[in-house]
């Protein structure tokens, strides 16, 4: 009699299908919280990306003007404010053309590199040693460490116009 019972509460086990609602809320909650933790953490990721992408674009625009400088200037950095344009490095073909801003897909318009005398990348008087503008006169600004790390720092290192952050 034991026996039977046991068949017959096994057979129906068997037979069941589906879920219930129980396990159906829990597998609900369990993707909820999920999609609370991550999708935050994927939206950083994503705009860390755009940052490390626009300064690495500041480093190839920095080294192009260092070897335009170097092969058409024969290395005299006295007057690479004015010998450095983005219509010179691209028509040198140190540069694409157009060079697009990764983070906006937009194409620069102007770049400002500051050299010293030595050659070496500093920062300007606005705290910037590369700015990258864009035709809707948006610009990215970057210091000489962060051109030359190819790192952001922490705080938003690219603004709307050099604010000083």
């Amino acid at each position: 009699m034991l026996a039977n019972a046991i068949k017959k509460r096994l057979s129906k086990e068997e037979n069941q299908k589906g879920f219930t609602l129980i396990e159906l809320l829990a597998v609900i909650v369990i993707l909820g919280i999920i999609s609370v933790i991550a999708i935050p953490l994927i939206g950083g990721i994503i705009n860390n990306t755009k940052k490390d992408s626009d300064v690495a674009t500041a480093n190839q625009v920095f080294n192009a003007a260092r070897m335009y400088i170097i092969g058409e200037k024969a290395g005299d950095f006295s007057n690479s404010s004015t010998d450095v344009t983005l219509t010179n490095l691209q028509t040198g073909g140190y540069l694409e053309n157009p060079v697009y801003l990764p983070s906006t897909k937009v194409p620069l318009t102007a770049i400002t590199v500051n050299f010293d005398s030595q050659g070496k990348l500093v920062n300007a008087s606005s705290g910037y040693a590369v700015v990258l503008s864009t035709s809707n006169t948006s610009s990215k600004s970057y210091t000489a460490e962060e051109v030359l790390k190819s790192k952001p720092s922490a705080p938003a290192t690219a603004s709307t116009a050099p604010s000083g952050t």
